[in-house]
């Protein structure tokens, strides 16, 4: 399957995640809907307390042996050893499947290692789990972006920036890309 193909298949079934939020998915953040709309508030003057909290259920999967993988995971994504945080985010993957913030982090070392294709492919699994995962947006948006696919990452970015509105780097690249696609039919 091309590249174009496969991203075309990936927005069809984005656009199904983000349309459907079922119960089971969202359940790392379980109560939080307060703290998600408190962030989607542009003028909410606690976005930063709100962004915290829900940061902070994302990491959380309920077994210290799994929140342990993904420490290590991330800490090896901090000193830029991609091989590494690949290694301990697909054992966690593997033992926890329902943890979207593994799948966020391992997409994270994919990309690092410029790993496009498996990097989308964990985004995917992290939007399934929790549709309104901002990060995974952003991070969709810069590979479409690398990869030339301006359109689309216009919209993952725009996405993302619905969701948390407090991206300074992604509202630069909403800006950014509406400028580069001015005149081009979106």
């Amino acid at each position: 399957m091309s590249i174009l193909r496969w991203i075309d298949k990936f927005f069809v079934s984005l656009i199904v995640v983000l349309s459907f939020q079922p119960v089971a998915a969202l359940a790392e953040t379980a109560g939080l809907e307060r703290y998600f709309e408190e962030l989607a508030d542009p003028d909410y003057a606690g976005w930063a307390r709100a962004q915290s909290d829900i940061e902070r259920a994302w990491s959380r999967s309920g077994s210290p042996a799994m929140d342990l993988l993904l420490k290590r995971g991330q800490a090896a994504i901090d000193d830029g050893d991609a091989a590494a945080a690949i290694e301990h985010l697909t054992a966690l993957t593997d033992h926890a499947p329902d943890f979207a913030e593994g799948w966020n982090a391992r997409a994270t070392a994919y990309f690092m290692a410029g790993l496009y294709g498996p990097a989308m492919s964990d985004i995917e699994h992290t939007l399934q789990l929790e549709p309104r995962h901002w990060a995974a947006l952003s991070g969709l948006g810069m590979m479409l972006e690398e990869i030339g696919q301006d359109k689309r990452a216009l919209a993952a970015y725009r996405a993302s920036f619905g969701l948390n509105p407090h991206q300074q780097d992604v509202k630069d690249a909403v800006n950014r890309l509406e400028g580069t696609l001015a005149g081009t039919a979106l």
